[in-house]
């Protein structure tokens, strides 16, 4: 078993003003996607850096207000009806990948629409950012010692505090390394070579939902939800379902099935 370094969650406290490790490292990740994203335009051309700001101005407002709605919406909706005010916290963690992924597409239909580019443009141009904001967020999820996995033996289990004393799967550290580590070199590298319309966003899409069904097996369920069916299913996992089926889907359109269409006409 190894230790869990206890850390502090308040990074940097001036008088009444606490500044929180979760928030730096969403900050971190939205710095970061954002520099990926410049250079990803000049290499590539097409997109001026002010594009970029702008996009990723909306990207940035989609993850928080989608992501923060949707956890309540999706894992704790009795909060939003007892304690509204629990919204407004984030410090305290709560985001949800899938809600701030619905938000993040208000604000690709929004960029749609004022730059005149088409959807399947800025999807792929802005998904392989998004593993880079995913890794900084889980680990803000070790650091604030939440989101922990499923009582184990491992080797490498951890005793989180704010759970009990049984050691467990930390695995907001398998879905750093998945989600954030692996997608990213996956989708980055097959973004580099030019891809069919929706191809690169069909591959991020399949590669998060397999990721996170699979985390899911060892990740402890949500206390308010529970399994919901079959003695495994969990709320992440009914959620990746339709993403691993609309990544397949537009994989297949983006190499064949837009061909077929075409030939139909």
């Amino acid at each position: 078993m190894i230790q869990y370094p206890d850390i502090n969650p308040v990074a940097l406290q001036i008088g009444p003003i606490k500044i929180f490790w979760y928030g730096i490292m969403y900050l971190i990740g939205f710095a970061g996607a954002w520099l990926l994203g410049v250079y990803r335009a000049y290499s590539k051309g097409g997109w001026t850096r002010e594009q970029v700001t702008d996009l990723m101005f909306y990207m940035v407002l989609g993850v928080v207000v989608g992501g923060r709605l949707g956890y309540f919406v999706f894992y704790n909706p009795m909060f939003l009806l007892t304690r509204p005010s629990e919204i407004l916290q984030t410090w305290h963690g709560g985001m949800s990948f899938h809600g701030g992924l619905l938000g993040v597409l208000v604000g690709i239909i929004i960029f749609m629409f004022k730059t005149k580019k088409t959807f399947a443009e800025i999807a792929d141009f802005v998904v392989p950012l998004v593993p880079v904001g995913l890794g900084m967020g889980r680990i803000g999820n070790f650091i604030n010692g939440e989101l922990w996995g499923r009582v184990t033996n491992v080797p490498w289990a951890m005793v989180f505090p704010h759970a009990d004393n049984l050691p467990r799967h930390p695995s907001q550290l398998y879905e750093f390394l998945l989600e954030g580590v692996v997608l990213f070199i996956l989708v980055w590298t097959f973004s580099a070579r030019k891809r069919p319309p929706l191809a690169v966003t069909g591959l991020f899409l399949l590669a998060y939902g397999v990721f996170r069904f699979l985390i899911e097996f060892v990740r402890e369920p949500d206390v308010e939800i529970g399994i919901l069916a079959f003695g495994w299913l969990t709320m992440g996992q009914l959620l990746c379902a339709p993403m691993i089926i609309l990544g397949g889907l537009l994989l297949w359109y983006a190499y064949r099935g837009k061909a077929i269409f075409v030939k139909k006409r």
